[in-house]
């Protein structure tokens, strides 16, 4: 492996005295101390933040992510040692470092947040949670001056889930602008999955390794609709990085199955619904062993025995993981990756990637379009718009001193003013973001309240 991956932006490292870690255990440490690793405390996740102290909140779920990510490592040395040896997945750190700030760039009130924020950045470069992390990582958090968290370039190629930018990915016909945000349709706002063209800069240093070719691969684009994104039928990346792979991966486990059971636990969900649309699609799957475990899975998930519970979720987290395999992407047609950190990819058998995706259909239809939660996604939807509304009406005056600066900085430099704002909502808990527009807007609000 080249050490180019290797390299940080700021070449300027601190030397700490005796300090052996590794570059990967360097950038684990950063996420964690980090603000924005902090603040995922009170994110929502699936089931709304704040609305009981059981739910997995975004903090949570990333843990358990990275916990599964390291999983999937060890599984993938004791089937391709050499070959893992070859690629430096021979320690858990970087995948544990990718997967806990994958979601670091989510704006409050989940997707409501992030639909928002794309229908208020329209016309400045769209607003997307994955090109969000990376701006924070790279360039937003305190570690250093320019350079946020100054990680590795390839703990930031594994972050980099669409390696494209929006503005190439965004479909071309936009849907009317509506007068009212209260008349706001979800579906027909939400963002294509890329990257910033304010972040450019970031992108190609990112990339530098990589030949012509490669990166012309790596970049390339697919229109292929997806039913879950109603009438937003953007253009989608083809490809990701091997580390990248394995983060999907674990947090399509830790979604699909951990998210689960939240809404079995605290009865979101109902036994029929699960028997219907889980149960009987996997007894249709050819797996011997699914088709076997199936048949006690409900019992023991809507069992009142939490042990019981405990033993179901496990085995399926189990089954998932040893199932994921390295494939050799190049073997494909019309595949040629250079880069080995390209052209392998973690992957599921095709039986057990449609098992994962019954499961995370179950929770996307049952869960999170139960109107409740959609109800307060939507009023989450409101306050990110009514928020960023009043902030640009006056950013000098409204945005925190910090903020502001950074404000100025981006009119005196003809850049994107407009991303600062986005910036500042997106850094927001839904805490915090309910506080500050009650502060606005209510004649109760606190007068006395803080801005960061």
């Amino acid at each position: 492996m080249n050490d180019v991956w290797l390299a940080r932006r700021l070449k300027k490292v601190t030397n700490r005295q005796q300090d052996h870690r590794d570059p990967f255990q360097r950038d684990r440490a950063r996420i964690l101390h980090s603000a924005s690793f902090r603040r995922l405390q009170s994110k929502t996740q699936v089931m709304g933040s704040g609305q009981s102290d059981f739910y997995r909140t975004r903090l949570t779920h990333s843990l358990e992510a990275a916990q599964i990510g390291s999983g999937i490592t060890a599984q993938l040395r004791s089937k391709e040692p050499a070959l893992c040896e070859a690629l430096l997945l021979n320690s858990d750190s970087l995948i544990e470092t990718i997967c806990l700030a994958h979601d670091i760039g989510h704006p409050p009130f989940g997707h409501g947040g992030e639909i928002a924020l794309n229908y208020m950045m329209r016309d400045h470069g769209g607003f997307e949670g994955n090109g969000q992390t990376l701006r924070i990582v790279a360039r937003l958090e305190t570690f250093s001056e320019h350079f946020g968290m100054n990680l590795t370039r390839r703990t930031l190629l594994g972050l980099m889930k669409y390696p494209q930018l929006i503005d190439t990915l965004c479909k071309a016909i936009k849907p009317s602008t509506i007068g009212n945000f209260r008349q706001l349709k979800a579906d027909e706002w939400h963002p294509p999955k890329g990257l910033y063209s304010d972040d450019q800069d970031i992108i190609d240093w990112i990339l530098a390794p990589l030949s012509q070719a490669d990166r012309t691969l790596f970049q390339s684009i697919s229109c292929q609709e997806n039913a879950l994104q109603g009438k937003s039928h953007h253009y989608k990346t083809l490809f990701k990085s091997l580390d990248c792979s394995i983060m999907e991966l674990a947090d399509d486990i830790a979604y699909g199955i951990h998210d689960l059971e939240d809404a079995i636990v605290t009865k979101v969900v109902n036994r029929d619904d699960f028997d219907r649309e889980v149960i009987q699609k996997l007894q249709k799957i050819d797996d011997v062993w699914l088709k076997k475990y199936s048949k006690t899975l409900a019992n023991k998930l809507f069992s009142d025995h939490h042990h019981l519970q405990k033993d179901a979720i496990g085995g399926l987290v189990n089954y998932l993981i040893t199932a994921i395999e390295i494939t050799d992407l190049n073997k494909q047609n019309d595949i040629n990756f250079a880069e080995p950190l390209l052209r392998y990819n973690a992957t599921l058998s095709t039986p057990t990637a449609k098992a994962l995706q019954i499961f995370k259909d179950f929770v996307y239809f049952y869960v999170i379009k139960l109107t409740s939660l959609q109800r307060l996604e939507y009023k989450g939807q409101q306050i990110v718009m009514e928020l960023f509304e009043a902030l640009s009406s006056d950013p000098m005056r409204l945005l925190p001193s910090n903020s502001a600066k950074r404000w100025q900085q981006a009119v005196d430099d003809n850049k994107n003013p407009q991303r600062i704002i986005a910036d500042y909502i997106a850094g927001m808990t839904d805490d915090y973001a309910t506080r500050l527009y009650q502060s606005l807007f209510s004649v109760h609000g606190s007068s006395t309240y803080q801005l960061n």
